[in-house]
């Protein structure tokens, strides 16, 4: 038997059968690979600025699609209610909370529209609460950045006994109409750096993946075809066995 498996014309197929395994197998990897890359989110198209108006209103929640967008906001910033959100780092999308406590402050100023609404603008990031970077501009001035839809009051965890007066640790529009109050704020806030800050790093929008079942029905066909070759070759090697066998037998018989 072990002189047949081992024969010039077995191990051929042995190799063979290998060969057509490992390609099987790698080959459905990678459509398995192309099928889970499919389902996470993808860059959309970065449109053109718009008026951060036509994005974010009073009492209306931010839509999907707005996020991330550039937006444009003329105005004057309320020095008067500035803001620092503390323990942050210059990334909207780095945690905030205990798990980045002391890195830093996130400088939040309300800008002050047209209309009299306030549109929440974070200008950038610094790392001590009493940087003088944080100082307001003032007269009018025209902000170009990206619309972010406001965080939860519950996104991070607090610290325990609250922070210093003057200071949030999230940018929630429900916490910040509670702050400024008699003011009309927009919903969300507009991430725009301001010269002499570290600019908060900020990532265009993303649309949802959607997930291509084709790719994954080609993996499964790929490994059903690797499956398919195991038991071929099991059926090859059985009758090279069995013929052995039989041609030895009358042999057996006659030298009996």
């Amino acid at each position: 038997m072990l002189r047949t498996l081992l024969s010039p014309r077995m191990l051929g197929l042995h190799l063979l059968v290998i060969g057509v395994l490992v390609s099987f197998i790698l080959l459905g990897r990678w459509q398995l690979g192309v099928f889970e890359e499919s389902g996470k989110p993808q860059a959309s198209v970065d449109p053109a600025p718009v008026a951060v108006e036509t994005l974010s209103r009073v009492g209306t929640q931010i839509e999907g699609p707005a996020v991330g967008r550039r937006v444009t906001a003329s105005g004057s910033y309320d020095a008067a209610r500035q803001l620092l959100v503390a323990d942050r780092r210059p990334d909207v999308a780095a945690p905030g909370g205990n798990v980045s406590r002391g890195e830093g402050y996130w400088v939040l100023t309300p800008l002050v529209l047209p209309d009299d609404t306030m549109v929440p603008v974070v200008r950038g990031w610094v790392p001590k609460a009493d940087d003088p970077a944080i100082a307001v501009p003032a007269g009018q001035v025209t902000v170009s950045g990206r619309l972010r839809a406001p965080e939860g009051t519950d996104s991070v965890q607090r610290r325990a006994g609250g922070v210093p007066a003057g200071q949030v640790q999230t940018v929630s529009t429900a916490e910040l109409i509670n702050l400024w109050r008699g003011e009309k704020v927009r919903n969300g806030f507009v991430v725009a750096p301001t010269p002499g800050l570290t600019p908060v790093k900020v990532a265009p929008p993303v649309t949802g993946g959607t997930l291509t079942w084709r790719n994954l029905a080609y993996a499964a066909n790929w490994w059903i075809f690797a499956g398919f070759a195991v038991f071929m070759w099991f059926h090859f090697v059985r009758d090279a066995v069995r013929s052995s066998s039989a041609s030895k037998s009358p042999e057996v018989a006659l030298e009996g």
